[in-house]
């Protein structure tokens, strides 16, 4: 069954009321079996805007991870993030298909320091765009990244979304900011960028 993930992007305006949220919110995850994949951590803006807090959280399904976010539990703390910050909350389905890179790897990164790849795009061109998904595999296999998440049902349930949304996990943030800025993957990008628009960001997990 695939997983259901959390993607948050937020500029956080009042650090005090926000640690309210910090604290409603970390036991409201748990108590439905939610794991921090990324929490703050330092990151690159590789295209677009960016928020300067970044948080993805994953749940053994995408069901779970809807009905955490609507729980009264959550609800609750959920208001002083609002008071306290401004950005976007997506709910995605994770992604179950064929991974570019399990020739080499058997599943996503177990390391203690992963680095990941959050993107949200929105595609205008789609036959162009199956030119750069065929080039994209080529470097995700060479530095042994997982897709997550690649497209799949999603649920905006705060702020803007793009159409697509896709995340990466690579060993570590290092390879995950050599991934993209490697010749394989800058050819690839050469489509993607006539066929989509799109913020990207490569992130520390924790």
């Amino acid at each position: 069954m695939a997983k259901g993930y959390w993607i948050s992007r937020l500029d956080v305006n009042d650090a005090e009321g926000y640690k309210p949220y910090i604290q409603g919110a970390t036991a409201a995850i748990a108590a439905f079996g939610g794991r921090f994949l990324v929490r703050g951590g330092k990151f690159e803006a590789l295209e677009g805007a960016s928020r300067s807090r970044n948080v993805v959280v994953e749940f053994k399904d995408y069901e779970t991870a809807l009905a955490c976010f609507h729980s009264p539990e959550y609800q609750a703390a959920y208001t002083h993030r609002l008071a306290a910050s401004e950005g976007d909350h997506v709910i995605v389905e994770g992604y179950e298909g064929v991974q570019p890179a399990a020739r080499v790897i058997s599943g996503p990164p177990e390391g203690p320091d992963p680095g990941y790849w959050v993107m949200r795009i929105d595609v205008h061109d789609p036959e162009t765009y199956k030119s750069y998904v065929a080039a994209d595999a080529i470097a995700v296999e060479k530095y042994k990244g997982w897709f997550l998440v690649r497209g799949g049902r999603y649920e905006a349930v705060h702020g803007i979304a793009r159409s697509r949304n896709v995340v990466l996990a690579f060993p570590d943030y290092t390879t995950a900011l050599a991934a993209y800025n490697s010749p394989e993957y800058q050819y690839a990008l050469g489509f993607r960028t006539k066929a989509a628009v799109a913020e990207a960001i490569a992130v520390h997990g924790g």
